[in-house]
């Protein structure tokens, strides 16, 4: 296993960490197997945004005596309410809820404590500008928590965090169905091969700008949804029409700069060893860039690549990110309450499209937009 610099914070993460949110479906012996095998393999950062209680005391049961050998990023204002999840900004919800995370991880301190789950400019000034930042603040000065840190989806938001001053690492989205945009105006050039070349040739600009502004300000950054909830695994469910594995997912994210590890979810060991055997593997199976400039030239067809050109809506619908949220809900047989929550924090959803239909005239790869909208509300993320 190789390790990392997470920007300033001082510590050295395993470039491979462990996303547990898919340990909540999993018995106490079964998140202990999952960890052991992490931990045999080097891996020694894991996030635990989740706030089902049962899931918080596998893990602490799991890494129980070895709490040392962890760097763990836990989340604010990530609450059980009512048997759910609920992220939630109220502080008399916010308080108990992180306190129950320390208990139940049986630990007296996170190295990286998360402001969770920022996607839009307006409340991301908010929180800096109010009493939650001030309650983070002082954890970290009583040592509660190590770093301040902070998730989001949004290129913006993040950038906004990393020129703070107040945030010294993000958790952010990274994978090539999300990054990649066509690499030309002209259809004719959209699949050639020396336009995925380069490998950051076509990535949306924000985010390119965001991964730069984070390298320049050393802000680390670890990732999530570096498969894009299986997706990409799939030439039927990628939106390139061919399948990613693993290996080329994981190296994706990690040459983007910032970026100091991916943190994948695993269900089994054997899960583990797919994501680890990135650190063995030839460059011959690393290499996303070149499946990628080989995939069919109908493969974009009809399928959302999250490219933006649909914008802007006049209803002020952010369509890439409803479709984004939408193909990462399909892909899972219960939708997950991080998937729910993250929708219903936008300020305009598919429940607000009035079929206009400009989005339409706009997409290069003749996405059915009014019609995936009609299905996202069929779905009632809401």
């Amino acid at each position: 296993m190789r390790y990392r610099a997470l920007g300033n914070t001082g510590l050295m993460v395993s470039e491979i960490g462990l996303g547990a949110e898919w340990l909540e479906r999993h018995s106490a012996e079964e998140v202990r197997t999952v960890i052991d095998c992490c931990e045999t393999q080097g891996i020694n950062i894991l996030d635990c945004w989740m706030s089902e209680p049962n899931v918080r005391s596998n893990i602490g049961a799991a890494i129980a005596g070895r709490r040392e050998r962890w760097i763990i990023q836990g989340h604010f204002g990530s609450t059980w309410q009512n048997g759910q999840y609920v992220r939630t900004r109220d502080m008399d919800k916010v308080k108990p809820a992180f306190e129950d995370l320390l208990d139940r991880l049986g630990t007296d301190y996170i190295d990286l404590g998360m402001i969770h789950f920022v996607d839009e400019e307006a409340e991301f000034h908010r929180i800096m500008e109010g009493e939650f930042l001030a309650y983070v603040k002082e954890q970290k000065a009583k040592g509660v928590i190590r770093h301040i840190g902070l998730s989001t989806h949004n290129p913006k938001v993040g950038m906004l965090a990393a020129l703070s001053g107040e945030i010294e690492m993000l958790l952010f989205s990274i994978n090539p169905a999300f990054d990649l945009l066509p690499a030309s105006e002209d259809m004719n050039d959209y699949f050639s091969a020396e336009h995925y070349s380069e490998g950051l040739s076509g990535i949306d600009p924000d985010r390119a700008q965001l991964y730069k502004l984070c390298e320049q300000r050393c802000i680390g950054i670890t990732v999530m949804k570096g498969y894009a909830g299986g997706r990409l695994f799939s030439a039927g469910t990628s939106p390139f029409g061919v399948a990613l594995t693993p290996v080329q997912c994981i190296h994706y994210a990690l040459t983007r700069p910032a970026v100091a590890s991916i943190l994948a979810g695993y269900d089994t060991p054997e899960h583990v060893l797919a994501a680890v055997a990135y650190e063995t593997a030839s460059e011959e199976e690393r290499d996303y860039a070149s499946t990628l400039a080989g995939a069919p030239r109908h493969a974009y067809s009809g399928q959302c690549t999250y490219c933006g050109h649909c914008a802007p809506c006049p209803k002020g619908i952010d369509i890439a990110m409803v479709n984004k949220l939408y193909d990462l809900a399909e892909m899972q047989p219960q939708i997950p309450e991080s998937i729910r929550a993250h929708y219903q924090a936008l300020s305009a959803r598919a429940e607000d499209c009035i079929a206009c239909g400009n989005c339409e005239k706009r997409c290069p790869f003749g996405v059915p937009v009014t019609l995936r909208m009609e299905k996202i509300k069929e779905l009632h993320l809401l």
